[in-house]
């Protein structure tokens, strides 16, 4: 099985996405945090950035990375937690499994040692900035499957974000949508996460052992 980090392991995205908000905000983009979730969330900083001087012609000024960074991860010390019942779902899995993340990996490490996730995926993290392309590309994706030794196809991927679903599907994946996170207390359903073919949709990680149930036969070396 893949995970998913930010909206999915840990309940990192409302606390991102109002930080990059007021980040996007300082440099004269006017965009509000309901926006740059429906727009962004999911897509790595490089693609973020790349689409937000697409759409307004506005490129982040020399430091505006670095003092996002910082300003992101001092609100993860003061906030951040891990999601409801995570480690015990991922703890009694019998399948392989690791994360597959569009954080940087100072920040997906930071974020997952935070929550005491860290020792659960140690030696099992991939970044997107580990490949070309990341979501909703299939690269990283494709990456964690060859690196963990296993075919696409005998992959379940667990993600809460559209660019995740897609990125899935287009490695060959099957996709399960997650909407536990507090992002996604606009819509509990994932209506868009459905919409991009993920199969089911669920909000609680007890239930994890059905989803990957459901999903049928799993390869031993599957990525989780």
């Amino acid at each position: 099985m893949v995970f998913d980090c930010d909206g999915v392991l840990i309940d990192s995205e409302p606390i991102s996405l109002a930080c990059l908000t007021a980040g996007l905000n300082r440099i004269g983009v006017a965009i509000d945090v309901d926006t740059v979730r429906a727009r962004f969330a999911g897509m790595s900083m490089a693609s973020i950035m790349a689409a937000v001087t697409q759409d307004t012609g506005i490129a982040a000024p020399e430091g505006f990375l670095p003092r996002l960074k910082a300003d992101t991860l001092a609100a993860f010390d003061a906030r951040l937690t891990p999601m409801p019942g995570i480690a015990g779902a991922v703890s009694s899995l019998s399948l392989p499994f690791c994360v597959a993340s569009s954080s940087d990996p100072v920040r997906l490490r930071h974020s997952l040692g935070l929550t005491g996730l860290l020792p659960l995926f140690e030696g099992r993290i991939f970044s997107s900035t580990m490949v070309a392309r990341g979501k909703p590309a299939p690269d990283l994706f494709l990456h964690a499957a060859a690196t963990m030794g296993v075919a696409p196809a005998a992959c379940l991927v667990i993600e809460d974000s559209v660019p995740g679903v897609i990125a899935a599907r287009a490695a060959g994946m099957r996709v399960t949508g997650f909407t536990g996170g507090g992002h996604w207390s606009h819509d509990r359903s994932g209506a868009d996460l459905a919409a991009a073919g993920a199969v089911p949709i669920y909000r609680d990680h007890r239930d994890l052992d059905g989803i990957v149930a459901r999903a049928g036969s799993l390869s031993t070396a599957s990525v989780a």
